[in-house]
């Protein structure tokens, strides 16, 4: 029964968020922020297989959660509405809801490919040049989708409400919370098991020295080539859910400001640590959100005193100068994160009775 508890808290949490959205217990703004935690930490989690786990930097992320949120939309617009390119839809409307985990499916798996197309040249590299390999990866992905003007070019993709709608359309439950909370329950069991195996046991061999990883009888370059398909698949799921949120989707929406934020969240809640990046996932999107009425605030006070101008694009402003110096404080205050490489049941020891999470 312990081994399953992290499982029932889980589930029970779930069922009361959707049960309590569905009353209408939650305006649209809360529900959107409880949507963007769960793709956060989606995001993040995914991010901390290569950069905590195995020890790489990759500062290219986001690249392959736009491959997920493009294919993703594109599957869904083809799949479930009218549309101009195949005009009828492939599948009945009305099996949307029952059909969604096929697009996530696909579109990871498309993500995945991509990851795949960037560890093969990782290995021949060490430490920083992987960071220069995966940025370039990013704006390579978001340049290709830029020029298609078929999927929208710079103008962008939209149509993923119509999916959403018919879902709502037949049975009334917040569909998009759901699948958010689907994605991170398959996202954190997926890494819990994969970090935990005997197989996934050579990710942190790799980390910890590659060469003698090697000598011990780790393939690592089969290692890397899991970890990054592992990686780039759900963040790839990420984008999906992103994108529907929205209804609507943009390549610059993936540049390496996103690729940063994922960064800042694996940072700040520690390499390696499942539980940490969670928690820091979560701290992040409220410190966002906060943002968004803090700085306005403040810069009508200060307006009104005459010492700046009035401003409504202040909050993005500062918001790209108080995460990059959260970045920069975390590294010379704490470089380990809030957590390190432990888990709360490292740091709580109390909870091991209740569950089985290491």
């Amino acid at each position: 029964m312990q081994r399953y508890t992290i499982n029932i808290i889980f589930l029970a949490a779930a069922v009361s968020l959707v049960a309590a959205a569905a009353a209408g217990l939650f305006d649209n703004y809360i529900l959107t922020v409880l949507m963007f935690m769960g793709i956060n930490i989606i995001f993040a989690s995914s991010l901390n297989l290569v950069n905590g786990h195995m020890g790489e930097f990759s500062c290219g992320h986001a690249g392959f959660m736009c491959v997920g949120a493009y294919v993703g939309s594109l599957l869904s617009v083809v799949f479930f509405t009218s549309n101009k390119f195949f005009g009828d839809p492939l599948f009945p409307p009305e099996a949307a809801p029952f059909l969604f985990p096929l697009v996530l499916i696909l579109a990871s798996l498309a993500a995945a490919l991509f990851g795949l197309i960037v560890a093969l040249p990782s290995f021949h590299t060490r430490d920083d040049y992987l960071a220069i390999i995966t940025i370039a990866a990013n704006y390579i992905i978001i340049s290709i989708v830029e020029n298609i003007d078929a999927i929208g070019g710079p103008r962008g993709f939209s149509g993923m409400k119509r999916t959403m709608n018919v879902m709502g359309d037949v049975i009334h439950l917040p569909w998009m919370l759901i699948w958010v909370l689907i994605g991170c329950f398959v996202c954190i069991t997926v890494l819990y098991r994969l970090v935990t195996s005997t197989y996934g046991k050579g990710i942190p061999a790799v980390c910890q020295n590659e060469v003698a990883a090697e000598i011990m009888g780790v393939n690592t370059n089969k290692v890397k080539i899991m970890a990054f398909m592992v990686s780039s698949g759900l963040a790839g799921m990420a984008g999906v859910l992103y994108a529907h949120v929205y209804g609507y989707v943009n390549a610059q929406a993936f540049n390496i400001l996103k690729s940063t934020e994922g960064l800042v969240m694996v940072y700040l809640g520690g390499m390696g640590s499942i539980s940490g990046v969670i928690l820091a996932a979560v701290a992040f999107t409220l410190l966002v959100e906060a943002l968004r009425f803090v700085i306005p605030a403040a810069n009508d006070l200060l307006h009104i005193w005459g010492i700046l101008p009035a401003s409504s694009e202040l909050s993005q402003i500062w918001k790209w100068v108080i995460i990059p110096l959260i970045l920069i404080l975390l590294m010379q205050l704490r470089p380990e994160g809030l957590l390190g490489n432990k888990e709360l049941t490292h740091v709580f020891p109390r909870l091991r009775r209740w569950v089985s999470f290491k």
